[in-house]
């Protein structure tokens, strides 16, 4: 989509999907971001984050931005400070899809 956000965009969603490989769960996937979720709230830009499973099983982690850069920095920060952790051995690597976009258009209870 070509085109820039609008004066009140000032977030961006990031979904990154991805199958668990074998012998994980999604509880064991929810289990082991105790330790990234208290980062993730100290991140700049950090809004909140959504994690849900498809029904084939196929993981969606969604975080909600103040804006792009925001999340893809921190994204960065996350591969470089959890290059060692064992959610990495979690996730099936191959079968990662990450993007991060500006929100042109969003709708909120009052």
């Amino acid at each position: 989509m070509k085109g820039k956000a609008d004066a009140g965009s000032v977030s961006a969603i990031e979904i990154t999907s991805f199958c668990l490989s074998d012998g994980f769960t999604l509880n064991d996937f929810i289990a082991i971001n105790t330790v990234i979720d208290p980062w993730l709230k100290k991140q700049p830009g950090f809004l909140s984050r959504h994690i849900a499973a498809e029904n084939d099983g196929r993981i969606v982690d969604v975080l909600f931005w103040k804006d792009v850069e925001a999340g893809t920095e921190s994204m960065h920060r996350l591969m470089k400070e959890f290059s060692d952790s064992p959610i990495h051995t979690m996730i099936d690597q191959q079968t990662v899809h990450w993007s991060i976009t500006p929100v042109y258009h969003q709708l909120k209870l009052t």
